[in-house]
């Protein structure tokens, strides 16, 4: 695995297949846990019963307006909540998560320890067209970054502000 990716942008690891990094402090099974525990996933993504087998239920509510105390208007056209369900598709505690997308597409975190922090490699494959691509690259890439801020005790930014400015700094960027 490489060292984090180009400044902590995702790239494309192939025509819509997003790649993404961000070192985390370790040991990994505290990130982990940040990964598959609903209370701690819910801090930084989205809460939800995650069944840990393949072919296992996924159930991911996200409440992006709560991951930060500091207020932030939403974006017209996105909702207070959003709800997807889905299944595992490879899993290898605590190194490998899969699971799919509403969309088809997938998602897979990979976990390598690195001394006292963790690497995280998240990518996202067979994203159907630019338009999801660019929602998904500044949605992650907004994500990871609320979850490098809780892991290191720091105050979480909010998440829509940093979705809008990611959405044009992607389109820029992923040509």
């Amino acid at each position: 695995m490489s060292e984090v990716l180009d400044g902590g942008y995702g790239v494309l690891a192939e025509p819509l297949t997003l790649k993404i990094q961000r070192r985390l402090p370790g040991p990994i099974d505290r990130v982990w846990a940040y990964l598959t525990e609903s209370e701690l996933r819910g801090r930084w993504l989205a809460r939800g019963a995650m069944e840990l087998k393949e072919g296992g239920r996924v159930e991911l509510v996200w409440r992006n307006d709560e991951l930060s105390d500091l207020p932030a208007a939403r974006p017209e056209g996105f909702a207070e909540e959003m709800r997807m369900e889905t299944t595992v598709h490879r899993l290898d505690p605590p190194r490998l998560l899969a699971f799919g997308w509403a969309d088809g597409s997938e998602v897979t975190f990979e976990l390598e320890p690195r001394g006292a922090e963790v690497l995280l490699t998240v990518t996202h494959r067979r994203l159907p067209d630019r338009a999801t691509l660019l929602k998904v690259a500044a949605g992650w890439h907004a994500h990871l970054d609320i979850w490098v801020d809780l892991a290191n005790g720091r105050a979480a930014q909010p998440f829509w502000p940093a979705w809008q400015r990611l959405h044009a700094a992607y389109d820029a960027r992923l040509t």
